[in-house]
């Protein structure tokens, strides 16, 4: 609705792909930090008989531009991709901002997939169970695959230029830097890790397409039915907007999947041979994105490395700030890939 002029705009948009619903009731999820999740449970209007809830995701904390969880998950849905949840819809706002109007996401409802478990869980239970992830693992290797095939087909592409791979090199040994400003230790491997970064700045790389851009199992629901289904599109929060909405390359997600089963293995304290098990989930999701894609990320291992390299010290900057009783994950990767 319009409001008084210098104040702000909004209106909705309406994705056109789930029928009309008719409102029942609404609840407010717990535990969110940047977003505020509201449930609501709604029905078919022309069937009452048929349940469709609905999770609305109000943005609190704005941004100008499209946010790319809405952009993102939208034109995989409208493509037809079974491994995202059914938009219903968002809403655009307009607010001043430095003198002049800006246009952004206030929010994003898409179905609602009540009773299911994320990946992480499932890990965590495999792991505890003393199971391997393998077969799963796989699946989930496929469906990233397919995921990304469709975004390059749907969504703009471009070639890595130079200059990429020169704000991409300068972008990890910031985050190299800042790693090492929360851990002092970690600035006697600078040889070690520029090396490293160097050598993934100057590997293969493939076109640059819009990716998850914060891919973990945490990310994945396990849908009855449906397989893995992925979640929220809006990329590292540590990041710029501007920089989690530009093409990317799709190897980050894959690395980042990587850095997750890592983290699984050293959270289920006493398990049997976690690294085992982390390196065949690694392994067998690996193998899944190959046999799909046709594209076996272990063919640029440099650069695959760097991308892991970068994704661990991002961690240790996350849990240094936030959670430094889980500090010494990442540590571990980072001694485990540039002993590699």
């Amino acid at each position: 609705a319009d409001g008084p002029p210098g104040t702000g705009r909004a209106r909705g948009h309406r994705a056109g792909l789930l029928p009309a619903l008719r409102v029942r009731g609404s609840s407010v999820l717990r535990g969110e930090q940047s977003n505020t999740s509201i449930i609501v449970d709604a029905v078919d209007a022309d069937d009452p008989a048929t349940a469709r809830p609905v999770i609305l995701k109000v943005f609190r904390v704005l941004h100008p531009g499209r946010n790319p969880d809405v952009e993102v998950q939208q034109a995989l849905a409208l493509a037809g991709s079974p491994h995202v949840p059914t938009p219903l819809g968002d809403v655009l706002g307009q607010w001043p901002d430095g003198g002049h109007q800006v246009e952004g996401h206030l929010a994003f409802a898409q179905e609602f997939l009540p009773g299911v478990q994320d990946a992480w869980r499932v890990a965590l239970a495999a792991l505890a169970a003393g199971e391997d992830l393998g077969p799963r693992a796989r699946a989930l290797g496929e469906a990233t695959a397919e995921v990304h095939a469709t975004l390059a087909a749907v969504l703009p592409t471009s070639r890595a230029e130079e200059s990429s791979r020169t704000t991409a090199l300068a972008t990890w040994r910031a985050r190299y830097a800042d790693a090492c400003a929360e851990v002092p230790a970690l600035s006697a491997r600078a040889a070690e890790v520029q090396a490293v970064l160097a050598a993934g700045a100057e590997a293969g790389w493939p076109l640059l397409q819009r990716i998850h851009g914060d891919y973990h199992l945490g990310q994945v629901i396990d849908a009855p039915g449906r397989g893995w289904v992925l979640l929220d599109f809006e990329g590292e929060p540590l990041r710029p907007l501007a920089e989690r909405t530009l093409p990317d390359l799709p190897q980050r997600d894959v690395a980042g999947m990587l850095r997750s089963f890592d983290y699984a293995a050293a959270s289920v304290p006493g398990a049997a041979d976690a690294p085992g098990w982390a390196a065949r989930a690694r392994a067998a999701f690996l193998d899944g994105y190959a046999h799909l894609s046709r594209q076996d990320p272990r063919a640029e291992p440099a650069l695959l490395r760097a991308l892991e390299l970068d994704k661990a010290l991002y961690e240790v900057v996350y849990e240094a700030r936030n959670r430094p009783d889980w500090l010494p994950i990442p540590l571990a990767g980072v001694d485990r890939l540039l002993g590699a």
